[in-house]
């Protein structure tokens, strides 16, 4: 193995970390403080949710809502990949739903839901984002749509 092949996985290392303490430490323990440092200032949501704006505030007003929705969430990361400096992360979201969500009150379930998530990171912060979540399947569970 050459120096540079070492270094490129530590590069995609480093870019997957980033990743990942957003998921764990942001979204799973709302550490806001960190959400500062990881986002870029002029980043961008390629898929914003509705009621949010494609801007790092437009982020930052959706995780409150999940904790606000879910205050015990917790992200569960199955798998990361690499690719041009994009951090591609597949995880299940837990939670139990003791807040409004989606415009449903609280119904005190035990939901999870999956998401596919791309972001790119460059100099150490997130600056785009493009995602999908299984919003289907909370709607399920939440006793909003028949369970198939």
């Amino acid at each position: 193995m050459t120096g540079t092949e070492v270094s490129g996985h530590d590069e995609a290392e480093a870019l997957k970390s980033v990743v990942r303490r957003n998921t764990e430490q942001v979204q799973g323990q709302g550490d806001f403080a960190l959400f500062e440092e990881l986002f870029a200032d002029d980043f961008v949501d390629h898929t914003p949710q509705p009621g949010t704006t494609p801007d790092k505030a437009g982020v930052l007003v959706l995780y409150k809502r999940l904790r606000g929705a879910f205050p015990d969430f917790r992200p569960e990361i199955h798998w990361q990949t690499v690719d041009a400096g994009i951090v591609t992360t597949f995880k299940t979201y837990h939670g139990t739903h003791l807040g409004e969500f989606l415009g449903i009150a609280a119904t005190g379930r035990v939901i999870q839901f999956e998401t596919v998530d791309a972001m790119r990171v460059r100099d150490g912060r997130i600056t785009d984002h493009w995602g999908v979540a299984n919003l289907y399947s909370v709607l399920q569970q939440l006793g909003q749509l028949p369970n198939p």
